[in-house]
């Protein structure tokens, strides 16, 4: 039975959408409710919990978040530590409103979180749970105070958050910093004072992102609103954070073009690189205030001089050129998924368990222009199949035995405007792919109950490690859903394909054990095991040996190495696809002297890569 409260509460927010409330109808709070109730149709009598992930499901939402929470950490602890006492949570959440880590305050408050689920794996965006500090903050990409029953829903009004968001270095969203209290003793003007204490620490946030990313510019820093930019030796704008590109005026085009400094500021020549305060002029001669100069990094350990350098421009499809490295096979299919740009045609992502497919699709959502909108994955392996349609299609209340009183919005409507990432999709049931077919057709999808379809607007990237064009030849998959997906193929190569292996392995070992260092013998182990399962088997081997190295040397005593090749009978084609590679990568693609050293003849070779698709350089 509904409360007095809530129903006085949920007349309130009916009477705001009639533009009759005691609120002032221009307000934020006015505005994000008649969003909940017309964009998002829903209710605010509502109760239930928020959606939570599983720890594992965290775990994958946050990896290609872990860098920015490293860099965000210090400042998060510090600012739980201030906030505690108060009785306040902290919270940082990716850009999608999910909760990837989480301090919770004194004893007695935490089990208030707890009990309501506020913590690490939680859902706030505003278009599940309606206006919340967190998902309001990010759908408008403001800092905002939601205090008690300003809150969408009235189960929420013994809360006040106050969330402000997180941007990268390129400006764009990246997450938000969340301080919730459930105290009922402190004033409005509280929480006000510790939404400027939020906004402070993130402040400081942005600045170690930016700073960390262009760590061999020059940095400059405009007065005001602590706006950065970087630039090169030859004085040319290579980063810009987001209140510098609106303060001056910048965009994405002008910093790819390498555009003078002077264009937007000037200051003393003399003043470059000091510590001392640097007066700050813009191009026309107007003073922008007192400023600082850092000088790079390298500039910083080293006083020898140095060659001028350039660092590159912010690009949107840098996430995809680093997962490429110098794999030859790779770079050509970022240069084709660069050509697409951001045309809504579908992926199909194929390689082997754990060579990064997801981490791959996340790159390419985050290179196109729905990176704003959701990135919604299903792994079709790993869900029962009585369980995907519902899952994947959504629901209307009393659909079926056991479904939720209110529905579900399908993870088809939930990446409406933004990516879905269905992973192995080679395991979909005949039956759905014929549902999935008809979406992508029609451009609609038709929830389990409905009386009527809803239109969509999604880009679909699948998954899978089967071959479907033999499966759809053999009839166990559709020929024509095969050809939909098929929009552009990517075949992303096993580790021990890769012709910059040896690259790759240095680089996860820089990021799952970086205060250790490896020994000759443990180098030798892995740059020659083959890594059946790929990536993933890398990066936890490497946070195994990091955490068990002694005195900072990993040895070969800390790889847990399991011996390779547990099939009955040996993958001659497999092997001979895996040594012709090695042969290329050690000769750096040059067929002649790869096929000297293999014993073979140019034309065998060429006809062994062609029949086992081995990528080699153009």
């Amino acid at each position: 039975m509904v409360s007095l409260s809530a129903s006085n509460h949920v007349a309130r927010v009916l009477s705001v959408a009639s533009h009759v409330a005691d609120v002032d109808s221009s307000s934020r709070i006015a505005s994000s409710w008649r969003r909940c109730l017309i964009s998002h149709k829903l209710d605010p009598a509502r109760q239930g919990p928020p959606q939570t992930l599983t720890e594992a499901e965290v775990r994958h939402v946050a990896e290609p978040m872990e860098q920015l929470i490293r860099q965000a950490t210090p400042e998060l602890e510090d600012l739980a530590r201030v906030l505690r006492d108060a009785g306040y949570c902290v919270n940082l959440a990716d850009p999608s409103a999910t909760m990837l880590w989480s301090r919770l305050p004194g004893a007695a408050d935490t089990e208030i979180f707890m009990r309501w689920k506020v913590y690490t794996g939680s859902n706030f965006s505003e278009a599940f749970e309606g206006t919340n500090g967190l998902g309001t903050a990010l759908a408008e990409q403001k800092p905002i105070l939601v205090h008690r029953d300003e809150h969408f829903r009235a189960q929420w009004s013994m809360f006040s958050c106050a969330v402000t968001p997180l941007f990268d270095e390129a400006g764009r969203l990246a997450g938000a910093v969340n301080i919730t209290s459930c105290r009922d003793d402190l004033s409005r003007t509280a929480h006000q004072l510790a939404l400027a204490v939020a906004i402070e620490a993130t402040r400081r946030i942005e600045g170690a992102i930016f700073r960390g990313h262009f760590r061999n510019a020059w940095i400059a820093t405009v007065p005001g609103d602590s706006g950065l930019l970087a630039y090169d030796d030859d004085r040319r704008i290579v980063g810009a954070c987001r209140s510098a590109r609106a303060l001056l005026g910048l965009t994405d085009g002008l910093i790819a073009s390498g555009i003078d400094l002077s264009r937007y500021i000037k200051f003393d020549q003399a003043a470059h690189g000091t510590d001392d305060p640097v007066e700050l002029r813009r191009a026309d001669g107007s003073s922008l205030g007192q400023g600082h100069i850092a000088p790079p990094l390298r500039a910083r350990s080293s006083a020898r001089p140095v060659a001028s350098r350039r660092e590159a421009p912010i690009d949107r499809f840098d996430a995809l050129h680093r997962l490429a490295g110098r794999d030859p096979g790779l770079i050509r299919s970022v240069k084709r998924l660069r050509s697409i740009g951001d045309h809504n045609l579908p992926v199909l992502l194929h390689g082997e368990t754990g060579v990064g497919k997801d981490v791959f699709a996340r790159a390419i959502h985050a290179a196109s222009n729905r990176a704003r909108n959701n990135y919604v994955a299903l792994n079709c392996a790993a869900m029962p199949e009585s369980l995907i349609d519902a899952e994947l299609f959504g629901y209307e209340a009393g659909a079926f035995t056991g479904a939720r009183r209110d529905g579900s919005k399908g993870l088809i409507v939930q990446a409406d405007g933004g990516t879905l990432f269905l992973d192995e999709i080679g395991d979909m049931p005949i039956a759905l792919q014929t549902r999935l077919l008809r979406v992508l057709e029609n451009r609609e999808v038709w929830p389990l109950g409905a009386l009527k379809p809803m239109p969509v607007d999604i880009r679909l990237i699948s998954a899978t490690h089967r071959d479907l064009g033999h499966m759809a030849e053999e009839g166990a998959f559709r020929a024509d859903l095969y050809f939909r997906l098929r929009g552009l193929e990517v075949r992303l190569p096993a580790l021990r394909e890769r012709a910059d292996r040896d690259d790759v392995i240095r680089q996860i070992a820089s990021e799952e054990a970086p205060f250790c260092r490896l020994s000759q013998e443990a180098w030798s182990l892995l740059s020659t095991y083959p890594y059946p399962g790929n990536m993933r088997q890398l990066r936890h081997l490497l946070r195994l040996a990091g955490c068990t190295a002694e005195n900072g040397i990993i040895t070969d005593a800390d790889l847990d190495l399991p011996p390779f090749g547990g099939r009955a009978e040996p993958d001659l084609a497999a092997a001979e696809r895996a040594t012709i590679t090695e042969a290329l990568r050690k000769h750096g693609g040059r067929v002649t002297e790869a096929a000297r050293a293999l014993k073979l003849s140019r034309a065998t070779l060429y006809r062994k890569i062609k029949t086992l698709k081995i990528a080699t350089a153009q």
